[in-house]
């Protein structure tokens, strides 16, 4: 039988939904999934199901990435956040420590919504012949307590301008037209309650999953292959390290490239060999002989080889994007591979220390290495880093990309104001117009990016010039630039 608290809760998750997700993502998302939390505690605990460390930890983690759309107000940091809360999220409800447990039980929840609803459609079946006694006098109740809100809230907002204020921040407006929308998000919200119960009180173990490992080679015929490319990677880091100690000149006039090209030519190239060699890492483990101690020190021996020498490859790959950025700045594109290339050499960090420490931890700590890079990138606040970035560079070379620039999230306002005019207008113009399209945007859809950039706004506007972005040598832009559906 499904308590009344997990119902409750899924009820109050759809209520939340429907009231707070219309209008895009700030604080409102934690507030939607914290009773939704509370319904999957609650079914646990009715299950005797216990608190786990490992469970707070994917829990925590989770809530805290939800975070981050309330920070920042550009959508991409905020999009990587919620995806990697709602794996985390999926994790806490499954629990999982081996490499099924972790890719699946992440995934999890998406399987729920089908069973999820019988189960709640038959405890609420059960509860109402139960507790039909209880249910009628506990809707009444509800059912004055809205009354009693709605009247006097409305009495006291016309007695008074400020409570008035209070309560029109507090509560979104609705509309006949937002019905439907509004439907849409309580079952919405009131489902992904029910998923998280029912996975609480009865979580699939994906770590039961048997993964049969691959038939050993023999050493020669598993040894060969990853011997011949540990050496060719040896033969491309001596070449990589001879030009860092002072072989640009000699490279660059021998190809006729530029730092930036030679800089660019290379960089996708190595980031796709450090993700081919993580692959081939994991391929060769499955292969490897371990029938004795001398194979397993064979297979240590190898692939740690291999493991320093991709270390060199990755330290190079961001060498390369490190020129590139000198020469052409840094946007989202560049921030984020240079991201991922951090990551993947984390990672193979992780993978030489289960090499000689055991690897029954690398799985769990392959995911909190992920969840905290994601969460590093969101508080670091890439879009200000880049124009941090764009404006030193332009007080050093005059040189800098404003029509990228304007496209940047409010999150940049801080770092673009210390340009000077007009570059400065031309790179917030575009950025406080959709800063005060709606004035009327809810508190809980408001992040704290948006606060700060409309706070500095408001003490110094740009300037109003009708074409700053041609008064800063622009010609033409608005002509290039203008929306096609103005004349």
């Amino acid at each position: 039988m499904v308590r009344p608290a997990v119902l409750w809760a899924a009820l109050f998750t759809g209520v939340l939904a429907a009231i707070l997700l219309r209008g895009g993502l700030g604080i409102n998302l934690l507030l939607v999934t914290v009773p939704a939390a509370v319904a999957a505690a609650a079914a646990a605990l009715d299950h005797d199901r216990r608190l786990r460390p490992w469970t707070a930890v994917w829990a925590v983690a989770g809530l805290t990435l939800l975070l981050i759309p309330a920070l920042r107000d550009a959508w991409w940091p905020s999009f990587l956040a919620v995806v990697a809360a709602a794996f985390l999220g999926s994790m806490a409800l499954h629990g999982g420590r081996r490499w099924p447990g972790v890719l699946l039980g992440g995934t999890g929840l998406w399987f729920a919504p089908v069973p999820a609803i019988g189960w709640a459609l038959r405890g609420l079946r059960e509860r109402t012949t139960h507790d039909r006694h209880r249910l009628v006098p506990m809707l009444k109740a509800v059912g004055v307590t809205v009354v009693l809100l709605v009247v006097f809230g409305a009495l006291f907002a016309g007695a008074d301008a400020a409570f008035a204020d209070l309560l029109g921040d507090l509560t979104p407006d609705v509309t006949v037209t937002d019905v439907p929308l509004r439907v849409l998000l309580f079952s919405v919200g009131v489902l992904f309650a029910l998923c998280a119960a029912w996975t609480a009180a009865a979580p699939r173990r994906w770590d039961r999953i048997e993964v049969k490992p691959g038939r050993a080679r023999r050493r020669a015929e598993w040894a060969l292959p990853l011997v011949v490319l540990a050496a060719l990677f040896a033969a491309f880091n001596a070449v990589q390290l001879a030009v860092l100690f002072g072989g640009y000149e000699k490279v660059l006039a021998k190809t006729g490239l530029t730092y930036a090209e030679y800089a660019r030519q290379g960089f996708w190239q190595l980031l796709v060999v450090t993700l081919l060699t993580v692959a081939v890492i994991g391929l060769a483990l499955r292969w490897a002989p371990r029938g004795t101690d001398r194979d397993r020190l064979l297979v240590r021996s190898v692939l740690g080889v291999i493991c320093v020498l991709t270390l060199v490859v990755v330290a190079s790959a961001l060498r390369r994007m490190d020129l590139y950025v000198d020469a052409y700045g840094l946007t989202r594109l560049r921030i984020s591979v240079a991201g991922v290339e951090l990551w993947l050499g984390l990672l193979i960090v992780l993978v030489m220390a289960a090499g000689g420490f055991g690897a029954r931890w690398l799985p769990r700590a392959v995911v909190v290495s992920a969840a905290a890079a994601v969460l590093a990138f969101g508080l670091v606040s890439p879009d200000a880093l880049i124009a941090r970035q764009q404006v030193s560079r332009y007080e050093n070379s005059g040189k800098i990309d404003l029509a990228y620039l304007r496209n940047l999230s409010a999150d940049a306002v801080q770092e673009l104001d210390r340009l000077p005019e007009p570059q400065r207008s031309c790179a917030l113009e575009k950025i406080v117009d959709h800063l005060y399209e709606d004035e009327t945007e809810a508190w809980f859809t408001t992040s704290l990016g948006e606060v700060r950039a409309r706070s500095l706004l408001d003490e110094r506007p740009p300037s109003t010039d009708v074409r700053p972005c041609e008064a800063a040598g622009l010609e033409g832009f608005y002509d290039e630039w203008r929306d096609p559906l103005v004349p």
